[in-house]
């Protein structure tokens, strides 16, 4: 059974092969299998697949030639729009994999001591998720939003995407963000699906994002296994 806070399957899969392009894994070009051969490999129906496809082209990054095939079409320097154009994680053993999260808890509370200023509110919504990419569990994230941002939150309501709920729900965007990046210790909350102890090291980061306004309107921190997972920033 499909997650209720699940993007549309199409959709994942659309967003899976733009990380594949951003990541170089398919190149400017580059013929895509058959699409029934391509949509058995996923496991999905040709008309999802042909769905995912569609939105790529809308996006400029295929063509689509009539008794040809697909083709990527990805230059240096051109912009992509992508609901995970933001996230850094990728899988180590190789792909960029798909990222979905997985809710653990959702509170409001005073905002931590250690943050750094993020909006007006004294109170953030704290929302703490398991990340997976292709399935793999790969980090613990625990991400604060000024409580200024929303009036109320529940699991069941928040998007995999929380930047794409934050848009069509909230009415804002992350617009920019500064990452910090570096080792940290597995906090005690983290779900056994990581398979690390807590305390245990792994990589760290710390971002604070800014909203189209220029505010600062959330503060996160994902602690990744760094056997599963790498942080990836690419300069082109």
């Amino acid at each position: 059974m499909t997650a209720p806070n699940a993007l549309p399957l199409y959709v994942q899969v659309s967003e899976m092969l733009i990380r594949e392009v951003l990541a170089g894994r398919l190149l400017d070009g580059e013929r895509l299998p058959p699409e029934r051969e391509m949509a058995a490999d996923l496991g999905i129906a040709v008309g999802t697949l042909r769905k995912a496809l569609a939105a790529l082209a809308a996006k400029g990054l295929l063509e689509r030639v009539h008794g040809s095939g697909n083709y990527v079409r990805h230059r240096p320097g051109q912009g992509v729009d992508s609901l995970y154009s933001l996230f850094r994680l990728e899988l180590r053993a190789g792909g960029a994999g798909l990222p979905t999260a997985e809710v653990l808890s959702v509170a409001r509370l005073p905002k931590p001591a250690e943050a750094p200023g993020f909006g007006p509110s004294a109170e953030a919504w704290r929302i703490r998720r398991l990340r997976r990419l292709s399935g793999t569990p790969a980090a613990a994230e625990e991400i604060w939003l000024d409580a200024a941002r929303a009036s109320r939150l529940t699991p069941g309501e928040l998007s995999e995407s929380l930047y794409h709920h934050y848009r069509s729900r909230l009415g804002f965007w992350v617009a920019r963000a500064e990452d910090r990046v570096g080792v940290g210790a597995l906090p005690d909350w983290a779900p056994p699906a990581l398979d690390l102890a807590p305390g245990a090291p792994c990589g760290l980061v710390e971002r604070l994002a800014w909203a189209q306004d220029g505010s600062p309107c959330e503060w996160s921190q994902t602690w990744f296994d760094p056997v599963r997972a790498v942080y990836v920033q690419r300069h082109r």
